[in-house]
């Protein structure tokens, strides 16, 4: 009687266990769902970066590409492909820097904030920004 009754105490526990290891189990595994990131999620933010690495890219080409940039660059004595090379070379964050700044440089140019010879000023200290930080890397 004794041994029945510790068998079923026993079967009671293991039962309780059992129950009690799938609920937290389950509950741990939705925890995990919420915290994951879908395929699709991650391939949108992988196109997203690219995309902003481009333009940013492409911002900072066209403002060193520019006649007054050639004639900034040539008088400082500075490759513009040696530069040109060195912009695929910066980071994302060090693109988005100098992108930024290259159109900020262009609007406050357009606005008349800058005149043409601070704007060459600029053009030759973004320039040799962008060969220093590749030359440190």
């Amino acid at each position: 009687m004794m041994c029945s009754k510790s068998r079923q105490l026993r079967r009671i526990l293991s039962a309780a266990a059992l129950v009690i290891a799938f609920s937290l189990s389950h509950n741990l595994h939705a925890q995990a769902a919420d915290h994951l990131v879908s395929p699709s999620e991650l391939q949108q933010a992988t196109v997203n970066a690219s995309q902003s690495r481009q333009q940013d890219m492409d911002t900072l080409k066209n403002f060193l590409s520019s006649a007054q940039a050639q004639k900034a660059l040539e008088s400082a004595h500075i490759n513009q492909q040696q530069v040109n090379k060195a912009v695929a070379g910066l980071s994302d964050t060090e693109l988005a820097q100098l992108a930024a700044r290259a159109n900020k440089a262009q609007s406050d140019f357009a606005a008349g904030s800058i005149d043409n010879h601070d704007l060459l000023i600029i053009l030759v200290c973004i320039a040799a920004l962008i060969l220093i930080i590749v030359a440190v890397h």
